[in-house]
């Protein structure tokens, strides 16, 4: 617990730190991001009581089975759009923090990969035409590649910034390969 509250106390005095030099629209976006972060922490706090409500009410008090397939949609699309709350809570965290500048759009690709399986999840077979089916599985191929691709990009960044670069005799810089670990102790 102390480590919560020692991270707490940085950051409250990075914040202030920081506050005298930022721009007027700098500020504007930590003060909109901080409301934003108190509304989608009240909408959490809901969902997790509705969520709650809905356990309660479905599974002791009905006694309804949970493999029951309407039972099962209900119950995990409520947990899932807790979970997204709760992702786009955290992406608001770290601007608030200033540990992210804008809201990354890693983040904002994996809240819609969210709540497209959440729709899957909760869609209605008998009423779901084909088209639709394949709209939303398209959807979710498509978002899955942008998400990989972005990982890939940034695996590539983590690998140039963590090669060290020489500089030359002639002022060139240039990376250097950096040996792998498995290289020259014969394992």
């Amino acid at each position: 617990m102390a480590h919560i509250h020692l991270r707490r106390t940085r950051h409250t005095s990075d914040l202030r730190r920081y506050w005298k030099v930022m721009t007027l629209s700098e500020r504007f976006e930590q003060v909109i991001a901080a409301v934003l972060g108190v509304i989608v922490a009240v909408v959490i706090l809901l969902a997790l009581w509705e969520l709650l409500r809905l356990v309660v009410n479905t599974l002791v008090l009905q006694h309804q089975n949970v493999l029951d397939h309407s039972v099962f949609q209900k119950l995990f699309g409520a947990i899932l759009t807790l979970l997204i709350a709760m992702e786009f809570q955290h992406s608001i965290i770290k601007v608030i923090e200033r540990r992210e500048h804008i809201i990354q759009t890693k983040i904002v690709i994996l809240i819609a990969l969210l709540a497209l399986a959440r729709k899957f999840i909760i869609l209605d077979m008998s009423s779901t035409t084909p088209m639709m089916l394949l709209a939303l599985s398209v959807g979710v191929v498509a978002l899955g590649a942008v998400y990989w691709l972005i990982e890939q990009r940034d695996a590539i960044r983590i690998d140039q910034e963590a090669t060290p670069t020489v500089t030359g005799s002639n002022g060139t810089r240039a990376r250097t390969q950096a040996p792998h670990p498995r290289d020259g102790n014969g394992a």
